[in-house]
């Protein structure tokens, strides 16, 4: 999957979860991935915790996670 497709999974939306980024069509924040991660958390470890999310939804944290940290993220927001 590309980073354009892993990054499609993640939503900010005001409605949705006070407009923190989560993944789209759940209330999954990602900062509640990269936190589980962060803590020695497995990829299979999370998926147990929250089994409607998938492997690519973690990469998809990491990939927003990845933007952020090169300040790229507003890019994302304002489709460039």
């Amino acid at each position: 999957m590309t980073r354009e497709e892993l990054l499609r999974r993640v939503t900010v939306d005001p409605k949705v979860c006070s407009g923190k980024p989560c993944i789209r069509g759940t209330r999954v924040y990602i900062a509640v991935i990269l936190d589980g991660l962060a803590e020695g958390l497995t990829p299979a470890e999370l998926l147990d915790h929250y089994p409607h999310l998938t492997l690519d939804d973690i990469h998809a944290a990491l990939a927003y996670a990845a933007e952020l940290s090169r300040e790229n993220i507003w890019k994302l927001a304002s489709g460039s």
